[in-house]
């Protein structure tokens, strides 16, 4: 027996229960609940000849020729939800919670699994979660000039018992122009808000959250505007790291890579640099100087965090100045110079 359930019971449910995704590869691609499968009705090709034909020639028209697309794929789709759950019921959504849920719904049904189906799709979904980001929670921001290794810190504060959410490691990008170097390829927005709410949904709304201070986008990347917004007034914990420290963790991350690659990318930042700096920088590059190179870089990039962190409210900035790039030890000072902040 099927029902529509609403969102909030959905991806409750999908703690024990798989979700089935009936849309085309091509709107699962672009997003999907995160854990969910892909068993798509119709092929991004069947769907626009559907879809045409339900423009053109009317609803029975198109209604025929999806299921003379879907007829021999009845068998498989069988066989695919069986390999799939975990028990004799699924739960499944399609776009808006229409024709293509409900008619695998049935599908199902018929061989004895209990189907949950989404009330208004995925479309629904999307509205939810973008809506859960309104959500005030304890936020505080890990800040600290580039090189600082906020995001080393932050993994070091989870394992000693915070909430933390790495938003560089779910964009897949280190945020700089050089943060795509060594990356898989980044989520669309859409994807990157979908895996965002799957942790952010996990925290004790009574604990504190700790997130490394971002840009509003991260590469191609663009976090929730409401999050973004709470983050922008969230308190900053800014860790002080000496130059010298942070130019040597910029070689060791980068000097890794084709001097091509890094030439390609110095180009790029022209306009930002200058002339000069660029042509000094691409001198570096070539000499296998990339101490030089960081020096360049970080003096632009300095500037720019800099220029960022003076539009938040000064007396929510907390300073914290180490010696020594350790993000072990650095993370067991701020917990225990800042045990009751947020």
């Amino acid at each position: 027996m099927s029902q529509y359930i609403e969102a909030d019971e959905f991806l409750e449910k999908s703690k024990s229960i798989s979700i089935i995704d009936v849309r085309t590869p091509a709107e699962f691609e672009q997003g999907h609940i995160s854990g969910a499968f892909n068993i798509p009705i119709f092929s991004n090709e069947e769907r626009a000849a559907v879809g045409t034909l339900y423009k053109n020639s009317g609803k029975n028209t198109a209604v025929l020729k999806g299921l003379e697309f879907v007829g021999p794929k009845l068998v498989l789709f069988a066989k695919q939800v069986k390999t799939i759950t975990k028990s004799n019921s699924i739960l499944i959504h399609c776009w808006r919670g229409g024709m293509r849920s409900s008619s695998m719904a049935w599908l199902f049904e018929t061989i004895g699994i209990d189907s949950f189906l989404l009330k208004g799709g995925y479309k629904a979904y999307r509205s939810f979660i973008r809506e859960s980001f309104n959500e005030s929670k304890k936020i505080i921001i890990l800040g600290g000039l580039t090189g600082s290794g906020k995001t080393d810190v932050l993994k070091e504060l989870e394992k000693n018992g915070e909430q933390i959410i790495d938003l560089e490691g779910l964009a897949h990008h280190k945020g700089s122009a050089f943060g795509a170097l060594g990356q898989n390829k980044q989520p669309t927005t859409e994807q990157y808000e979908n895996d965002l709410y799957e942790i952010w949904n996990t925290f004790d709304l009574n604990k504190r959250i700790w997130l490394e201070d971002e840009s509003q986008s991260i590469g191609f990347v663009w976090l929730p505007i409401s999050l973004y917004s709470q983050m922008r007034q969230a308190v900053v914990v800014k860790m002080n790291i000496p130059f010298e420290c942070r130019i040597k963790r910029l070689v060791k991350e980068y000097s890794c890579f084709d001097n091509t690659v890094l030439e390609e990318i110095v180009n790029k930042l022209f306009k930002r640099l200058g002339g000069q700096n660029v042509k000094d920088a691409l001198a570096g590059i070539n000499d296998n100087n990339y101490a030089l190179v960081a020096e360049i870089v970080l003096k632009y990039y300095d500037k720019a965090y800099n220029f960022g962190l003076n539009k938040r409210d000064e007396s929510k900035i907390y300073d914290i100045v180490f010696t020594e790039d350790i993000p072990e030890n650095n993370a067991k000072s701020i917990l225990k110079e800042f045990p009751l902040l947020g």
